[in-house]
């Protein structure tokens, strides 16, 4: 653990304080709502389908070429 956190401080250690970002401005904090618009878009668009039908063909697939 002790490496990794040298190998971050030497990674960090060389950039400019304008580099790193410690705050952001958020313009709109409704993230719930947000991704209640994404999902929503999702059905809607009909990506929800190929989703499902690919997790199930991906699933037969996997069970097909399965050994053993």
């Amino acid at each position: 653990m002790n490496y990794f956190c040298d190998l971050i401080s030497q990674t960090f250690w060389d950039l400019p304080p304008n580099v790193i970002v410690l705050a952001q401005n958020v313009t709109n904090p409704d993230v719930i709502g947000q991704m209640q618009k994404v999902w929503n878009q999702f059905v809607q668009s009909g990506q929800i389908w190929a989703l499902l039908i690919g997790v199930v063909v991906g699933y037969a697939f996997r069970n097909l070429t399965k050994y053993g």
